[in-house]
């Protein structure tokens, strides 16, 4: 068996195009379907980038690596070398950006072998959401799911970038701190030096933002985790994600609704900006 080191990707699943025909390239991934037609063995090769159709032909690849390839299955985690060609006329896939070319393997590594997943990994499913649960490193997998983690990546990275610019330093508050009257019950957690004394996780970080405001921090903002030992609602669950954008020192006299706007606004660039959206167009509000 070929070293892991050997076969180290060049390339990403969702990343060959036509201009690289020609050349010889190594990926990695996830079998994701797995076709054989007549002796050529196609594999659809997946990564969080997309999806590369792989070749295996007697005419590119050794004895030992054909039978290697037909014991191939759905989410085993391959390593390939081989040369990027344009498909055949007529077999072009539109629905990928990769649709146009596809890898003859000359070399593969099998650097893990799956057994077969308690569910198909594919856009749809009609598995039953505690199943999903269970095997959460499978159902993150597939791309809906892969699409929302990256949704959320952007519009938070859209919301700092909207935020500095507007002269707000993000600033962590800390997690465990001393219970405050809130709405809701806390979490505890004991304390192993300070024997029958206890730490609270915050609900909000009302307190330590009280305390930035009377530091001279007029302009701060975080997206804090916001700890509540409450049953899961439609708004929130018991651990969850608030947008805390300016404190009210910060707030002109006379214009107690500024910061609304504001966030509104910030929130309303970063979605747009997070799904290619026109800015122009309105957004509902949650009721």
């Amino acid at each position: 068996m070929l070293p892991i080191e050997s076969i180290q990707r060049t390339h990403t699943c969702g990343q060959l195009r036509a201009a690289e025909a020609g050349q010889t390239v190594r990926l990695n991934g996830w079998v994701a379907h797995w076709r054989d037609l007549g002796g050529l063995f196609f594999i659809d090769l997946r990564d969080r980038y997309g999806i590369t159709q792989i070749v295996f032909n007697p005419e590119s690849a050794n004895p030992d690596t054909m039978a290697t390839a037909a014991a191939l299955r759905a989410e085993t985690v391959i390593g390939v070398e081989g040369l990027v060609r344009q498909r055949p006329p007529g077999t072009a896939n539109a629905k990928l950006v990769t649709g146009e070319v596809e890898v003859a393997v000359a070399r593969l590594v099998v650097l893990n072998r799956s057994k077969t997943p308690p569910f198909e990994i594919a856009e749809h499913t009609n598995a039953a959401e505690d199943l999903r649960l269970k095997y959460r490193y499978l159902d993150l997998r597939r791309s809906p799911l892969q699409e929302k983690l990256r949704i959320r990546h952007r519009t938070a990275k859209a919301v700092r970038d909207y935020l500095d610019a507007q002269g707000f330093y993000e600033i962590e508050t800390p997690l465990l701190m001393r219970s405050t009257p809130e709405g809701a019950r806390d979490y505890v957690v004991p304390s192993r030096i300070h024997k029958g004394r206890f730490y609270a996780l915050p609900q909000s970080p009302q307190l330590m933002k009280q305390i930035l405001m009377i530091s001279g921090f007029d302009r701060y903002f975080q997206l804090a985790r916001c700890l509540r030992d409450d049953e899961a609602c439609i708004s929130r669950g018991p651990g969850s994600q608030d947008y805390r954008p300016v404190p009210a020192s910060d707030l002109p006299a006379g214009d107690g609704h500024l910061w609304l706007r504001q966030a509104r606004f910030a929130l309303r660039s970063a979605y747009c900006r997070s799904v290619g959206r026109s800015q122009g167009k309105r957004i509902s509000r949650i009721r």
